[in-house]
């Protein structure tokens, strides 16, 4: 599929690219990281919101920018080349798609303004244990109590709301709420998660039931695979640009014919997998019937293609490539995580043939 942004889009793809360049480069990550802050950069979620990305979605009547599915696309692929640690796939695609989707119009009063001035950091509490199985959720909802726990919530940390999957619905649940417990993770990308326990909190249903569950898991999935071939792209092109640099045996290693030939497989590989991504996105500017199978397709591809080309990332770089003092090490962490969250490329794969009918 050949898919062109309009003069928005690119607009906006240019004045993110510069901003992750210039304001949240792989440097800001590494010392948020050596600094022990678990995925806590407030300044850089500020900056974000003045820019205007967490309103990106959110209609002009709530203070937002209504710029459509795609535009937030080229936003977080551009945030996924520097690694830049933010709630921006976690509050200004998932939170503000749930509430655009199912909330009241109280709801979308009280919280799209919030979300879109950058105020309010929202995380989609969905999976249960170490497997993505958001159909098998054991949440109990009654009387307008949520009781369940939910494992590994991105961003659960330093949320402000939650976002509550069970099988028969979203809720919505203050982070300061009673009832509600974090437990803090430690993880292997540096971004932060918690564990996350609910003992009769007060929640508030969306309206949609099961469909809007899958609805936001859908655009949970093609948000994060927008975010996964920025991380591609950019080890790609590191990757490359060390291929013409590199010299071993009097030439320079991109000229042996094994490593041309690995670099192409990465390059084809991306260029499928971003075609798999625009058309989820322009998907769901369109409101298409099909969306579920092009959420699928796009996470199961962006999964396969980033655990690739990070893997070749390191090895075509050699020892210096196994060192903490290189990049490459961060984006293999961080793919290794975006590729499990919210199905991993066999449970999309899965999903892809059941919608088809295989």
């Amino acid at each position: 599929m050949t898919f062109t942004l309009n003069e928005e889009q690119n607009l906006l793809k240019d004045a993110a690219r510069d901003f992750c360049r210039e304001q949240a480069p792989v440097t800001r990550f590494r010392k948020m990281r050596d600094d022990k802050k678990n995925g806590r950069d407030p300044e850089l979620w500020a900056e974000m919101a003045a820019m205007g990305w967490a309103g990106i979605l959110v209609p002009e009547e709530f203070g937002g920018a209504g710029l459509g599915y795609v535009g937030l696309g080229v936003v977080l692929e551009q945030s996924g080349r520097t690694l830049a640690a933010s709630p921006l796939l976690s509050t200004a695609m998932i939170g503000a798609s749930a509430l655009l989707l199912g909330g009241t119009d109280a709801q979308k009063q009280e919280w799209l303004p919030k979300i879109a001035a950058g105020e309010c950091i929202v995380a989609f509490a969905v999976d249960e244990n170490a497997h993505h199985a958001p159909g098998k959720s054991g949440l109990k909802v009654a009387g307008g109590k949520v009781s369940g726990v939910k494992k590994y919530v991105a961003d659960g940390h330093i949320a402000d709301l939650f976002i509550v999957a069970g099988a028969d619905g979203l809720y919505l649940v203050k982070a300061d709420a009673a009832g509600v417990s974090k437990r803090e993770l430690i993880t292997v990308d540096s971004r932060g998660a918690a564990d996350v326990t609910f003992e009769n909190a007060p929640g508030e249903a969306l309206t949609g039931g099961a469909e809007l569950v899958q609805k936001v898991l859908d655009r949970a999935a093609i948000g994060l695979a927008a975010e996964m071939i920025g991380q591609a792209q950019e080890a790609f092109e590191i990757t490359s640009e060390y291929l013409k640099t590199r010299k071993q045996f009097g030439q320079v290693i991109g000229g042996f014919q094994a490593l041309q030939h690995r670099a192409a497989k990465m390059f084809t590989d991306m260029e499928l997998t971003r075609s798999c991504v625009m058309a989820a996105l322009d998907a769901l500017d369109r409101d298409a019937k099909d969306v579920s199978e092009y959420a699928s397709l796009a996470k199961a591809r962006a999964a396969d293609t980033l655990h690739l080309v990070t893997n070749e990332f390191v090895q075509m770089h050699g020892g210096i490539g196994m060192t903490d003092v290189h990049d490459a090490g961060l984006y293999l962490k961080r793919a290794r995580v975006a590729e499990a969250l919210y199905g991993g490329a066999a449970y999309h794969r899965d999903r892809y043939a059941k919608l088809l009918g295989f």
